[in-house]
């Protein structure tokens, strides 16, 4: 009997060892699928396969462990700031440009703590939550205030102007490249007060020198008179260039602090402003088709939204063709309706889907939450696709077909003087482009709070310019 219960166990032993380890063959068979490895030869036992695989997950965690480190020491020597902070705002790692953009003391081997508790900026905590919320890459410019401890110090640190660039991570924390500006303000600073300057030394002579041509032209016959009218008419181009570096200066210097805000008819301006230039656009058989409120009331500065529209409808006179429609369209919208027309694209911008509101009356322009869409339409050429992201730009042009207009011979009224003799003039001198037409534009535009997008349209494929203007402003 004992030796039947010895023979039982021993039976039921071994049948409970090659089930444990077929179990532990299943599992070894699952760890090893889930390991990344180099093939081993299918003659290997699992044992030895599991080793090949283990010896090859160690060889990659090294690897790893190295390109982090190569990463690491590259971040820690970048001309650039980077920071790295964790899903509750606290600062996990910062690279030695970062700490000294940032007056941040060193934070090796401290615990994280809260950035703003490190840096009082509000405007790099406002690019981070932004950067967390959109998920995906941010920038924003803003001017740094660095905070010094000890108010006896010799030498207070100085502002300066960082540009920075916030990334998604995982876990929603947020990688952050800073970029120190300063340098490139100062120097535009530079530039800027050099232009004005020497726009100012020139406006004085430029004047003589038009009375001077003038004052000719009146008294020499033809073909004499011609040179002194190519005289007059080159000079009204350079004293209007002038002019517009004083302009495009002052708004750059002193843009809020120069704007005489009152509630404006935009649609009134922009048929005085049409009237202003048509005897330009009767010369080339255009008309101006405009589709919107009668009246379009916001608070803004009038003399300059009428440059704007001056400078607007210019550019579509000079390079629309003959006998085409330039198209200005209005509507007014509540804030819902421009959270969706800012988020268009750039590149080809379309109307606004939603029902636009009925337009303010001047007793209604108080409402800090709606906006007035002008859009500016020509049949002209369009802008190249690679040009679209530089209208903007000062002195900028496209190509030849978007500059200055050749000049133009005399007409048969000097049929006295031989081709050679025959002096050029420009017929429309107002109209050649001095590349800061559009800037100024833009300056005004963001004066008042408003975007203005370039793009080409759609259907005319000629320039597509879009103001989104508040119709009272809050700022």
């Amino acid at each position: 009997m004992g030796i039947l219960e010895f023979i039982l166990g021993l039976v039921v032993g071994l049948l409970w060892l090659i089930y444990q380890r077929q179990r532990d063959r299943i599992k070894l068979k699952t760890l090893l699928s889930n390991l990344r490895s180099e093939e081993a030869p299918s003659s290997f036992s699992l044992e030895s396969k599991l080793s090949i695989a283990i010896t090859y997950q160690q060889q990659q965690i090294e690897q790893q462990v190295e390109q982090i480190e190569v990463f690491q020491r590259i971040l820690q020597t970048a001309p650039i700031g980077y920071l790295h902070v964790d899903d509750e705002n606290r600062l996990v790692w910062a690279n030695s440009q970062a700490e000294r953009l940032l007056n941040i003391p060193g934070q090796e081997g401290v615990p994280p703590r809260l950035l703003l508790e490190l840096v009082r900026s509000y405007d790099l905590d406002e690019l981070i939550d932004q950067t967390r919320q959109a998920e995906r890459l941010q920038q924003a410019d803003w001017v740094f205030y660095p905070v010094c401890s000890d108010l006896y110090a010799r030498s207070q640190p100085q502002p300066r102007a960082l540009r920075g660039y916030g990334m998604v991570l995982a876990n929603r924390h947020v990688g952050v490249f800073l970029e120190n500006r300063q340098e490139a303000v100062m120097l535009k600073q530079q530039r800027d007060r050099w232009i004005s300057d020497v726009a100012h030394e020139l406006k004085t002579p430029l004047t003589s020198i038009r009375l001077v041509a003038e004052t000719l032209q009146d008294r020499l016959s033809p073909p004499l008179n011609g040179w002194a009218e190519r005289l007059v008419n080159e000079t009204i181009r350079l004293s209007n260039l002038v002019q517009d570096l004083l302009d495009l200066s002052q708004l750059e210097q002193r843009s809020l602090r120069q704007l005489k805000r009152s509630p404006t008819d935009l649609a009134q301006l922009l048929q005085t402003a049409w009237l202003n230039l048509e005897p330009l656009a009767r010369k080339k058989k255009l008309r101006l088709s405009y589709n919107g409120p009668d009246n379009l009331y916001a608070n803004v500065d009038e003399a300059r939204m009428y440059r704007v529209f001056i400078n607007l409808l210019d550019n579509s006179i000079k390079y629309s063709p003959v006998a085409a429609t330039i198209a200005v369209e209005a509507q007014f919208i509540t804030q819902a309706d421009h959270a969706d027309s800012t988020g268009q694209s750039t590149d080809q911008a379309t109307s606004v889907d939603s029902q636009p509101s009925s337009p303010p009356s001047p007793s209604e322009v108080d409402s800090p939450e709606s906006h007035i869409i002008l859009d500016f339409i020509d049949a002209g050429e369009g802008f190249p696709s690679d040009a679209i992201e530089h209208v903007f730009d000062r002195f900028y042009r496209a190509d030849p077909s978007r500059s200055r207009q050749s000049y133009l011979t005399l007409s048969s009224s000097n049929p006295d003087l031989s081709e050679g003799d025959r002096p050029l003039v420009s017929p429309m001198p107002h109209c050649s482009g001095s590349g800061l037409g559009l800037s100024i534009v833009q300056q005004i535009v963001t004066a008042h709070g408003g975007q203005i997008t370039a793009s080409n349209h759609p259907e005319t494929h000629g320039a597509w310019l879009r103001l989104i203007l508040p119709i009272n402003p809050t700022h």
